[in-house]
């Protein structure tokens, strides 16, 4: 359902338009790894994969979401993760994860572990990587998709006052939104070295959809 109204709803806020790797494809019980920006780019992703024929797909997001009365009852009934970070409890996400994964759904996951730290609206490369995906990996043997995405700092980003006029003002300015989709991988090695090999690629799919932004030609699904 999220997927859906994702699908519904980032069209009344920007312009997005989708790429993917010719080897690309989002088989049933992969890992989706994508960079992570803004509030608003789950829904920009999450969009993006229904419209490429995804499969149902799980988010790990934070836990404090479960907390707002209406989002926390829906995230609940379609059975994403809520991930508590810093917490004896956070363990417990990666086996729901686990387990989502084991019944054939996508799994959505943010290795970054949290948005920047920083107030404006630009374009950056991921962030470091915790240890998170590594150790889902691990424990499923699931092969990774990278996804990055980029814009949607264009319709929230900063502190609270400012993201909340630019959520109002988008469906006016109707900034540019790209997602591309990579190649899957299966990452090998050690927790650091799978680490790394998903993090230079969610990074190479941010370029892409970076570069998109910048003025070469994307195409809309």
């Amino acid at each position: 359902m999220l997927s859906r109204l994702a699908d519904v709803l980032v069209p009344a806020v920007g312009r997005l338009t989708i790429t993917a790797d010719a080897g690309a494809e989002l088989a049933p019980g992969s890992i989706i790894a994508a960079n992570h920006t803004s509030l608003a780019d789950p829904a920009l992703v999450l969009a993006a994969l229904h419209r490429l024929g995804a499969g149902r797909t799980a988010v790990m997001a934070a836990a404090g979401l479960w907390r707002i009365p209406v989002l926390g009852r829906a995230l609940a009934r379609e059975g994403h993760i809520p991930v508590h970070r810093r917490d004896r409890r956070a363990a417990q996400a990666l086996d729901a994860a686990a387990a989502a994964l084991q019944r054939g759904h996508l799994v959505l996951i943010y290795a970054e572990g949290g948005l920047p730290q920083r107030s404006d609206a630009a374009e950056a490369p991921p962030g470091t990587f915790r240890s998170g995906l590594s150790r889902l990996v691990q424990q499923t043997g699931a092969p990774v998709v990278p996804v990055g995405q980029a814009g949607a700092r264009r319709i929230t980003s900063g502190n609270v006052p400012k993201q909340i006029a630019g959520l109002l003002t988008a469906p006016l300015r109707r900034p540019g939104l790209h997602v591309h989709v990579g190649s899957p991988l299966r990452l090998a090695g050690n927790s650091a070295a799978r680490t790394e090999q998903a993090h230079a690629a969610v990074t190479a799919a941010w370029h892409t959809a970076a570069a998109h932004l910048g003025g070469r030609a994307a195409l809309a699904v």
